[in-house]
């Protein structure tokens, strides 16, 4: 759960309250923040790729561990700089160092919750996400509160995320729980309804990062105040953290893909209210429902695929993963031409929640199984 709130909760996502400063004192345009934003998701993409080899059998504990390190090194290095190019060049570089957290830590408690046949348990470790998320926004609120300017926002989550590194490193003693010696998976098996799966989950990534990265731009531009965005990201925090729980909830009496389904149109209804509802009310409907949503429906995602392919369930992930980041590449770099064209982000956020009802619609016809 620590290691999420650091690699994912803050490592990914602090950009988005510290983005609005940035691009106020910066000079940048939409245009420029969602190439920002992109370059990390192109990392995750890389790193969703090289984590999908064979490479690292017996080193994941290592390699996790390297990565919530790197994770906060360049969490530094944003708020020692003010050149896009270098910018961009950490982003990626962060980005990297995110998936291969993200994977490899996933394999390792994945494989000591199924052992100890306590899977639910997955629930806590995708809370840190919202975890980190939260932490973060109450961080941004204290430094608003103390006119600090973006770049105390940088050095803050580098703080937090050293403090997050060394309680993990302490924590996390074993790698994946293995019978005998590490094996090689096998490569996954030929379903249509898995490549389904795979496309509709990077449908999904394109569609949750638009808000998820311009949020608290989105509040700015409606002049909420400083307070009043950190207040907007604590929110989707909060609402994040036990979602994956309550979700799972839900998978368990409605099935994996229609909890999925659900989900995904939970998230379009509120990506919508962030732009149309107006005032302070559509944000912060905005915020909650995608903090509600997006952890949780990734989640889902990713069991709907180890539940297709059991016995390459790292491949699986690597590969929902990478589909995931062409996503999460696209949408930001789309949204903030789109927003920079327009004068808004409107139109972004209505492309944005079309994608996510695209990817629901998609998996409803998949015919995947509804649960093991």
């Amino acid at each position: 759960m620590i290691a999420m709130a650091v690699a994912m909760g803050i490592g990914r996502f602090v950009y988005t309250p510290i983005l609005p400063g940035m691009m106020q004192q910066l000079g940048l345009s939409a245009a420029d923040a969602g190439l920002i934003a992109s370059a990390n998701y192109l990392g995750y993409l890389v790193g969703a790729v090289l984590a999908a080899g064979g490479w690292a059998e017996g080193h994941e504990r290592l390699i996790m561990i390297a990565g919530l390190g790197a994770s906060t090194l360049l969490a530094a290095a944003m708020g020692s700089t003010d050149s896009l190019a270098i910018f961009l060049v950490v982003r990626f570089l962060a980005g990297l160092a995110s998936a291969f957290v993200m994977v490899f830590l996933a394999s390792i408690v994945f494989s000591h919750l199924a052992t100890a046949r306590r899977s639910e348990l997955q629930a806590l470790h995708f809370g840190g996400v919202g975890l980190g998320i939260a932490v973060s926004a109450a961080m941004m609120l204290v430094l608003i509160s103390a006119g600090t300017d973006w770049r105390g926002g940088w050095f803050g989550a580098a703080a937090l995320s050293a403090l997050g590194f060394l309680v993990v490193a302490w924590l996390v003693n074993h790698g994946p729980f293995v019978v005998g010696h590490p094996r090689r998976e096998p490569k996954l098996p030929d379903s249509m309804a898995l490549r389904k799966v795979i496309l509709a989950y990077g449908l999904f990534g394109l569609g949750y990062i638009v808000t998820a990265t311009f949020l608290v731009a989105i509040v700015r531009e409606g002049d909420g105040g400083r307070q009043f965005e950190a207040v907007v990201w604590l929110a989707t925090g909060l609402a994040g953290f036990p979602s994956v729980f309550l979700w799972n909830r839900v998978a368990n009496r409605i099935g994996l893909p229609a909890a999925y389904v659900f989900a995904c149109i939970v998230e379009a209804a509120g990506v919508t209210a962030s732009v149309a509802a107006g005032g302070i009310w559509g944000p912060l409907v905005g915020g909650i429902l995608l903090g509600a949503t997006f952890i949780a429906a990734t989640s889902l995602g990713l069991r709907l695929a180890q539940l297709m392919a059991p016995l390459s369930a790292r491949r699986a992930l690597a590969l929902m993963t990478a589909s995931f980041g062409v996503g999460q590449i696209a949408g930001p770099v789309l949204a903030g031409f789109v927003a920079q064209w327009s004068g808004s982000f409107f139109l972004p956020s209505v492309g944005a929640a079309v994608a996510l009802l695209a990817s629901a619609l998609i998996v409803w016809s998949a015919d995947a199984p509804k649960s093991a």
